[in-house]
């Protein structure tokens, strides 16, 4: 799979740690990684560190001269073969289950048309809120792969369904729908 490469975009929440494992992971299997970074995202991981294991630029602005005067959300959402979103925050889940884009991250995820595969991330009680769990269910009819989320301790100290699934299970998931592209 070297020729491969995903869109990672990582969401505001403290999971997004373990996107840093995910693009390591993907590394040693030869799938390249492209990042973007939300706001939110920003508070829990820096674009260096993205930047750093990628090998490649990390993006989070919108309304940036430089991306934007080339269309950039829509090269990002073309420039990869999946688009992955790790942490699946109930924010970007429910832009993207509504049609909303106001950010980097939620406008390409609405320009793209590559498969998506989200790796929800948040507490069990809003995992469990009807809202997220209507849009959970429009992004699975609408096409959206799923990995997770698992069950156990969240950083707030409860238990239950809400953690991000671990890196390696997700780049099965990705490894998974690359090849199923592929044939």
């Amino acid at each position: 799979m070297s020729d491969k490469r995903i869109l990672l975009i990582v969401g505001g929440g403290i999971a997004a740690y373990k996107s840093l494992e995910l693009i390591r992971e993907l590394a040693r299997r030869s799938i390249a990684s492209r990042c973007i970074l939300t706001s939110a995202g920003e508070k829990f991981v820096t674009p260096l560190s993205l930047a750093a294991l990628s090998g490649d630029k990390v993006y989070s602005d919108l309304f940036s001269l430089n991306d934007e005067a080339e269309m950039g959300h829509i090269e990002l959402s073309r420039s990869a073969d999946l688009v992955v979103v790790a942490p699946a925050t109930a924010d970007l889940m429910g832009k993207c289950a509504n049609g909303l884009a106001n950010d980097l991250a939620s406008t390409t995820l609405l320009a793209t048309d590559k498969p998506v595969l989200m790796a929800p991330a948040m507490n069990v009680r809003m995992w469990e809120h009807a809202a997220v769990r209507r849009n959970f269910e429009t992004l699975r009819s609408d096409g959206v792969g799923f990995v997770g989320p698992d069950e156990g301790e969240m950083a707030c100290g409860e238990f239950g369904p809400g953690r991000m699934a671990e890196p390696a299970a997700i780049a099965n998931a990705v490894e998974g729908l690359l090849s199923r592209a592929a044939v």
